[in-house]
Formats: structure tokens, sequence, C-alpha cells
């Protein structure tokens, strides 16, 4: 006889889990915020004026799919009240979209171009052909110790690398990913300047510099590692 576990112990819950993201996704409005999230962060208002809907009805959907285990939020860093949404990692396993996207370049930003954006590229190019740099809004003159002893704990080589300024480095057919709110938010306010910039993704990953522990420098690249690994099937060299 054939029994099914479905319906037994840890089997119900996840088909308990499963029912709430399929009921959570079954409204177009929320569908659309997933597959916006699927591989970058959004603040409410960013997803308010994507989606041309009021703040209390984006509230209701946001809560929605909080609710089933879909999205959760994060504190900005840069701008205290305002907040980034990401979709949880495995949440939607098997149901985000798979569209490719072709670019010439996959460019991560951070502000001080020290720590999580020459992590972000030292991960990109191990597991991408697509060509990748780094950069920073406001470069420091050096890399973070931190980010050095984790990539050295990781078996990720930094090499030479140094900070340097977005303006050097950013050229108009880049595909930018923001790792840091400050750069986000800065470049955000300042995109009618950039008309011919695609601005890519946001991921908003805690600065591991302010706390200055390897915990926090752990933290940093274990989720951009995760996030990366995301992302890479679905970007490929022009």
């Amino acid at each position: 006889m054939i029994t099914d576990q479905s319906t037994r112990g840890g089997g119900s819950r996840e088909l308990d889990r499963r029912v709430r993201v399929h009921a959570a996704l079954a409204d177009s409005t929320r569908l659309r915020i997933t597959d916006h999230l699927a591989y970058g962060d959004a603040s409410p208002t960013e997803l308010q004026a994507l989606l041309g809907i009021p703040s209390n009805l984006l509230a209701h959907h946001l809560g929605v799919l909080g609710e089933a285990g879909v999205v959760t939020r994060r504190r900005s860093e840069a701008d205290r009240r305002r907040s980034y949404v990401r979709l949880l990692p495995d949440a939607l396993d098997g149901l985000l979209p798979r569209n490719g996207t072709t670019v010439s370049r996959v460019v991560f930003v951070c502000t001080a171009n020290s720590a999580r954006s020459q992590l972000a590229a030292a991960l990109w190019a191990r597991v991408s052909a697509v060509p990748v740099a780094s950069a920073g809004t406001h470069p420091a003159g050096r890399i973070a110790a931190g980010a050095l002893e984790v990539a050295g704990r990781r078996g990720v080589a930094l090499g030479q690398a140094q900070p340097l300024p977005f303006a050097d480095v950013v050229r108009p057919d880049d595909y930018l990913v923001t790792v840091c709110d400050n750069a986000h938010e800065e470049l955000h306010q300042t995109s009618s300047d950039l008309p011919s910039l695609a601005m890519g993704l946001h991921w908003s990953i805690p600065d591991p510099v302010r706390v200055a522990t390897a915990a926090a420098f752990d933290a940093a690249f274990d989720e951009l590692n995760q996030r990366v690994i995301h992302l890479a099937p679905h970007l490929t060299a022009v």
C-alpha cells in the first residue's frame, strides 16, 4: 500500500506552506510584486510607483505576501525611515520567472567599494562568464581588512583590487547591482542625470564595515554568495 506522506508530520506542514504561497500569488498585483523582486530588492515607494496603486493597497498585498512567508523587509541603512522588501530565499522554488537577460558587463556598486561590492565581483567571477567590475560612489582609500580576511578564509581572491570611483568605472551599457542602501538611494536620487544608465538591481545588504566583526563579514559574504548564485544563471554575455 502506498502511504501519502504529505498528510503526515513535516509533509503536512510543507503542504500547508505551499498552499499559503499559491493562495498569496493568486492575485495579479502580488504576482507582479514577486516577479519584480525575483533577483533584487525594492522599497515600498518604488513598488508603489511601479504598480500605480495607493499605499494602503500596497501595504495589504505586502502583508499577504509576508504572512505567506514570501517576502520580508529590512530597514535601510541610509535613510532609517525607508525599508526594502526582499523575496525570501527558496520561497518560490520552481515558480520564479526564468527569462534570461543579455548584458555586456555586471558592475557591483557600494559607497566605499571596500567590502561588499569587491566581494560580490569576486564571487561573480567564480560562477559567470559575464564580465564584472565594482565601483564606489565615494571610494575608500583601500580594501577593508575584514573583507580581505573573509575572502582569504573562504578561498576567494581579491587580488590587487583597489576601490575605484563610480564615474571612472561605469559605462552606459553596464548592468548595475547596488549592494549598499546608501549607494542605491544616492543613485536613485540622481538617476535623472544618468538617462542612459541601466540601473539593474538593488540588494539591501548590511554594511559589515560598520560592525567590523568577523561574523558581520561572514554574514555579508554568505548573503552575497547566495544572491550571486541565484542571479548568475539568468544573465548571459552579449
